[in-house]
Formats: C-alpha cells, structure tokens, sequence
C-alpha cells in the first residue's frame, strides 16, 4: 500500500504542478496589478469589519476559519520536512509562493464570493460552485460534481490523519507511548489510543454544531495560538540575534544551489508552501463564501491576507526558530538514510514530525519548549481539521442541494472523525504522502480550472475594478451588480440588486 501511496504520489506531485503554482501566482500578481501589496493597507481595514448575517458569518470569523485551515502541521512539521529534504534555501521558496500565491488566494476567494449560493438559509460557495456557474451546461457540471468529489476526498479523507497524526506523535512524545492495545487499526500504545479518542471526541461536539459553531471555536482559538507562536519565535530570536545575518544568508543563498540535490529546494519549498498556505488548492474559497460582506472582492483582499499570515508570519517563526538554534539535519539521496547535514543524532524518519521544531524550542526553554510545541500543535492540527470538515460539508451539500435529505451531511462527518482516529495512529510519512496526493489532486483540479486562462479569471478582476472605483468615489455603502460588470450567473448577488431596486 505504501508503494503504492508513493508511486501515486510522484505522479500528482511532478515538476508540472510545482511551477504550475508558480506560474498561476505570478499569471494572477500581474493581472491584479500586484494587489497583495497595493491592499494591504486595507486586507488591515476589513478585517474587523463587523458584518455577521443568519445567513453569514463575518469576514474577520472567515478570515480565522480560513487561517484555521491553512496553519496546521505544514506550519510546524511541514516546514521542518521542507529544510530537512530541501535544505534552509526550501524556506526561500515557501516565501515566494506565498507572496506569489496571495493573488491567487484573492482570485479564487473573489469567484467563491461572486458565485455563492444561499443554501437553506446558509452561504456555500467554492470551486465545485464557480466552475458550475462560470462553465455552464453539461461541462460545468461534470467539472463542479468531479472537483466537489475531489474535495470531498482529500478534505473528508485524505488531510485530516496528517493533523491527527501531529498531534498524537507530538503528545505522546512527551509522556512515552505506554503499554500496546490491540484495535482495529492494529496494535497501538495505549497513550496514542487515549490522545486520538479525546481529539476525536472534541471534534464531534464542534462540527455537529456546523459553521457558526466551527467560526466561534476559530475566532477565539486562532489569534491566541498564532499569536502566541510567533512571540515565542521573537524571543528565540532575540536570544539568538547574533545568528540572524548568518541565518538569512544561508536560506537566501541555499535557495539557488543545489546542496540537498538539484531543484530539491525549490520543489520541497513550493510544496510544502502549497500544502501550508494552500493558496491555488481552492480551500480557502469554501470559507470565503460564508461571509457577509458589501463586495466579492472585499472577501478576496481578506483572504489574501491569510496567506501571509500561513506562511510570512508562522512558518518563518518556525523556520528561524529551527535554523537559529541548529536543531536540523538535511537528508541526502544516495545512501538511503544518509545526512547531507547532521547537527543531531536523530532518524531520518523524525522529519515529517514536529520534532525538530520541539528540540529547537526546548535547546532555549527546556522540558517547557516541547510542551509548548506540543500545545501549539494541539490547536494548530485541531482548528485546521475543523476547517477541512466544513470544505468537505461544503461539497457535500453542492452534491445534495437538490435534494431533501441531510444523511449525507451525517455520514461525512462520521467519515471524517473515522479519518482522523486512522491517521492518528499511523505512521508519519505513510500520512504525509496520503495527505500530499489530497493536496495535489485538488491544487490540480482547481489551478486548471481558474487558468482555463485569463476567462475564469477575468469576473475576479472585474470586480476587483469595481471596488477600487467605488473606493476611489469615497462610497460609504459599497454595491456589486454583477449584470452590469457583464458576469453571468451571480445569481446570489443579481437577487441583492434586484431587492435593493
């Protein structure tokens, strides 16, 4: 099955779909005019913007649900793979897809805004939902219903048991695995078996609750654990400081050799970027859509913003934390197992866990460091599975709006939580490789999809346009009429208008 898992996993995840999301962030950061720096002043602004509906949530509660799915283990264990295959330069990488990749987080959030829906009194929107609409006919809804099964998939299936399975390895490091239990998922240490039932429990009591239960647990959660990382970041830095220049020249300069293999830099940095920032993936549009907002593109310069916030803000915290310190090692090709960089005497099977981040916090602060990681990585993976349940809920519900029933809504949640308990008790890169074809299959679903080129672009642009003109016009109540700006199918916002008339 692992070979399996591997070979499937090289296929999706080639050199094509690496600079495909290069090409789609730098195609969508020229078309928009470099939005991600012109709007940042503004990504500030609308954030606490105070526009919760019954039928919607509020951007700054999308803004948090959407950080929940994008900082997750990529951020902790994710970035520790990515130096400790890709080598320091990896993390060059990583923030070139995020820069590149916040102009597509606004692209595919604006579509999810412009194309949303209100489903039995509640926003749903996302990729299944844009392709539907923009595409039409018999083509849009085989590409809506076969991305809208591929989210269901990776997000329902695939991507919850790499959370999980962090949480549990970083748990459980600390207090040992205990004595072996045998369950159906084979033998398992009885610490492993404890962790993985409370997770799972937890979980059935938020997302049984559904999006506003899933916005308040992520609006409270979020800032505090974010926060509360990167500050512990800062003082690893500061005690280090005399380290910085040597630190960032070694990830700049890493960046274009070839000291882990040739290209191994870019490709670990961009893929381990995607996987934690997800922008070009089509997740964060599902969390988008719920949003109350004035204008699509309000929404989409938000969700920008969460990019940095992945990747600028908490991966950096890890990546300095991990280099500062010099807890890392960098695996070479040839012999299997061998280090190309060896600073600590660990397998090279610790690093797709959060392991180097844990001895490079605890080098500084002692036992605290790892339980503090193991905290963080608690309610990283924790928030970030909530947000994987919606996406999945959400696609489910595409696929049975039309009918009356709500079995399927019960049964993916079952599904999911049954996710998580088999991930959490796996091995850690059999559970990377699963959770990177969940990635890959959807990133390529969606980035062909918004590149069948400038056309499925072009209603995000246009309405990016219109919000800067009536920016420009000091309006104090923004409006969106899709009719008028020549996008068809709005349907959501065309009935706004026509209530409004």
């Amino acid at each position: 099955m692992e070979q399996m898992i591997d070979a499937i996993n090289g296929v999706i995840w080639s050199p094509a779909l690496i600079y495909l999301c290069l090409a789609a962030g730098l195609f969508y950061s020229i078309l928009t005019r470099l939005m991600q720096v012109r709007h940042f002043k503004e990504m500030i602004r609308l954030l606490f913007a105070r526009n919760e509906s019954p039928e919607g949530i509020s951007s700054f509660q999308a803004l948090t649900v959407a950080v929940a799915g994008r900082v997750g283990m990529g951020n902790i264990a994710g970035v520790a793979a990515a130096i400790g295959f890709g080598g320091p330069g990896a993390v060059f990488w990583m923030w070139i897809v995020a820069f590149l990749g916040a102009s597509t987080a606004y692209v595919e959030s604006t579509l999810g805004q412009i194309y949303k829906e209100n489903d039995r009194g509640q926003y749903r929107g996302g990729p299944a939902y844009y392709f539907d609409k923009f595409f039409g006919g018999a083509f849009g809804k085989f590409y809506g219903i076969l991305v809208a099964l591929s989210f269901i998939i990776s997000c329902g299936l695939f991507l919850p048991g790499v959370q999980a399975n962090g949480v549990v390895n970083a748990i459980v490091g600390l207090t040992g695995p205990g004595e072996m239990v045998n369950t159906v998922f084979g033998e398992v240490g009885m610490n492993a078996l404890i962790v993985t039932l409370v997770v799972v429990s937890i979980l059935g009591l938020i997302i049984f609750g559904g999006i506003k239960r899933i916005a308040r647990v992520a609006e409270f959660v979020v800032p505090f654990m974010a926060l509360g990382y990167i500050i512990m970041a800062v003082l690893i830095i500061l005690f280090n400081i005399n380290k910085l220049p040597e630190v960032i020249s070694l990830i700049v300069g890493d960046a274009f050799t070839a000291q882990a293999g040739f290209g191994a830099a870019i490709g670990w940095g961009i893929k381990r970027g995607v996987y934690s920032n997800e922008a070009g993936q089509g997740t964060g549009p599902h969390h988008a859509a719920a949003a109350e907002v004035q204008h699509p593109a309000q929404q989409g310069i938000v969700q920008a913003f969460s990019v940095y916030i992945d990747t600028l803000f908490v991966c950096s915290a890890t990546a300095f934390m991990i280099l500062m310190t010099g807890m890392y090692n960098i695996q070479g090709t040839l012999p299997e197992g061998s280090w190309i960089v060896q600073n600590i005497d660990v397998s090279s099977a610790m690093i797709s866990t959060p392991a180097f981040t844990q001895m490079a916090v605890s080098s500084v602060f002692g036992s605290f460091g790892s339980i503090f990681v193991a905290v963080a990585v608690f309610f990283f993976s924790f928030t970030t599975i909530m947000a994987y349940y919606y996406i999945a809920e959400t696609n489910v519900a595409y696929l049975t709006r039309s009918m009356k029933t709500t079995g399927a809504l019960f049964a993916i949640k079952i599904v999911l939580m049954f996710a998580v308990a088999y991930g959490a008790v796996n091995s850690a890169g059999y559970i990377w490789n699963i959770g990177d074809i969940g990635v890959g299959l959807t990133a390529w679903l969606n980035i062909i999809g918004i590149l069948l080129i400038f056309f499925m672009a072009k209603p995000a642009i246009l309405a990016l346009k219109d919000y800067e003109a009536q920016k420009k016009a000091g309006v104090s109540n923004y409006t969106f009429d899709p009719v008028k700006l020549g996008i068809k199918n709005a349907t959501f916002w065309e009935n706004r208008i026509n209530k409004k008339d």
